[in-house]
């Protein structure tokens, strides 16, 4: 076997080999990448839970102030009247 035959095959053998790792750190980056959006979407989807919890908290509150008002200006206009 010549020089550059050991020299090509070497080659080959190397880029082969290089390829082959690259392809399987990339499938694993790429998975990595898809488990981690998995996350955060179940970390919007909490989120988004929390919010609706405090905004249905924050429209309860609403009523009973706006309530708790009609109640006070029921009770102030009736001790004017009298």
């Amino acid at each position: 076997m010549s020089t550059i035959s050991k020299v090509v095959l070497g080659l080959s053998i190397v880029l082969t080999f290089s390829t082959i790792a690259g392809v399987h750190i990339k499938q694993n980056w790429d998975r990595q990448r898809l488990h981690e959006g998995v996350l955060r979407d179940l970390d919007r989807v909490e989120r988004k839970r929390e919010n609706l919890r405090a905004l249905e908290e924050q429209i309860q509150l609403t009523r009973e102030l706006a309530a708790e008002r009609k109640r006070r200006e029921t009770d102030t206009a009736g001790t004017h009247n009298t």
